[in-house]
């Protein structure tokens, strides 16, 4: 008779209770969803003026691409990719005069909410999500990733740079145009921060990369999914959420900075091809992504930057909450087979 596993996590001090006796097919989680389209999308073409000034704008130039930004009012149409200052952000530009600086003294210990907070719209097509999307289109958005990692990383209170992506208002997406968002932080993040420094430690070790080692095993696992030249998909050995997926690169990099411009097309294939699968699957479902990176240049021996996609199907409750360990009904083998037989018809499709 099959039993519930407990397993750790490859690097990270998180268990997951793989709940074999309580597992659940994909079909399980389908819902029939209703999205209301707000009447007047801020994020459309014609309603610029309703967000901040673009600090960011891919225009269509002559068969090429001109990269812009809105200024003194006036505000690019025509356009390709959009990116401004969230209206409501989490993180707001230090002002001049101002430090970071962490309050060590009594408790609790603090620091002001320095960084940037920005909207990437990511189409001029509200309903043009990595899952359905133009392979062209997500050739721009992975540049447009870059252009901003790359200014804003430049920041000296830039600690750290998350880009991630909610899908549908359940995965907390208060607009259905397509989108993501960046925020960066005046210190690295729990997760990623203990990543580094297991990595680090799996480097000083060994002088090898230990998620290139990873990639090495689960290539060859019942968990793996999906791969193109530049990139390799699988279900994570202690995945805490059903169907969730890591995307690597699968030569070793710290950041997307380092990528190639065939990679940059490897992944906009990869990001079609497994959110494509994904939507197949589970019929559109929310969900989350977000990139770990490298928070900086000194950790690119040991650090391989990779995306996370974590299928918003199931809900958090006091066990999880109070403990830190994770209930998944979905063992990440199935997962992957799953997963597996909807890409590859995704593929066929493209």
């Amino acid at each position: 008779m099959p039993t519930n596993e407990l397993r750790k996590d490859y690097l990270l001090n998180r268990w997951a209770v793989i709940a074999i006796e309580r597992k659940r097919r994909p079909t399980d989680f389908v819902k029939e969803r209703e999205e209301k389209k707000a009447a007047a999308c801020p994020f459309c073409p014609g309603n610029e003026h309703t967000t901040p000034p673009a600090v960011l704008v891919y225009v269509p130039s002559n068969g090429d691409i001109k990269k812009e930004k809105d200024q003194n009012g006036f505000r690019h149409k025509n356009w390709l990719i959009r990116c401004f200052s969230n209206l409501y952000p989490a993180f707001s530009p230090i002002q001049e005069g101002e430090m970071v600086e962490i309050k060590e003294e009594g408790e609790p210990v603090f620091v002001k909410a320095f960084g940037h907070h920005e909207v990437l719209v990511e189409s001029p097509r509200h309903d043009e999500h990595p899952g359905v999307a133009r392979i062209s289109q997500l050739v721009y958005l992975i540049n447009a990733y870059l252009d901003r990692l790359n200014e804003i990383s430049a920041e000296t209170y830039t600690k750290y740079v998350s880009i991630f992506r909610n899908h549908r208002r359940d995965a907390g997406a208060s607009l259905s145009h397509a989108h993501t968002q960046l925020i960066s932080t005046p210190l690295v993040p729990r997760i990623v921060g203990e990543e580094l420094e297991a990595s680090r430690r799996f480097w000083v070790k060994n002088k090898r990369c230990t998620f290139c080692e990873i990639l090495r095993k689960e290539r060859d696992s019942p968990r793996f999914i999906w791969e193109n030249n530049g990139f390799i998909t699988f279900a994570p050995w202690a995945s805490i959420h059903p169907l969730e997926f890591w995307i690597f690169p699968k030569r070793h990099q710290s950041t997307l900075l380092d990528m190639s411009q065939a990679e940059i097309k490897d992944l906009a294939v990869a990001l079609r091809t497994c959110l494509g699968g994904l939507r197949l699957l589970l019929k559109d479902p929310p969900y989350n992504f977000g990139f770990h990176i490298a928070a900086s240049k000194e950790d690119s021996d040991y650090y391989h930057w990779h995306l996370e996609v974590y299928p918003k199907v199931s809900i958090w409750a006091g066990f999880e909450k109070s403990t830190g360990i994770f209930i998944n009904v979905v063992p990440p083998e199935d997962a992957a087979e799953n997963l597996r037989q909807a890409v590859q018809k995704e593929e066929k499709s493209l």
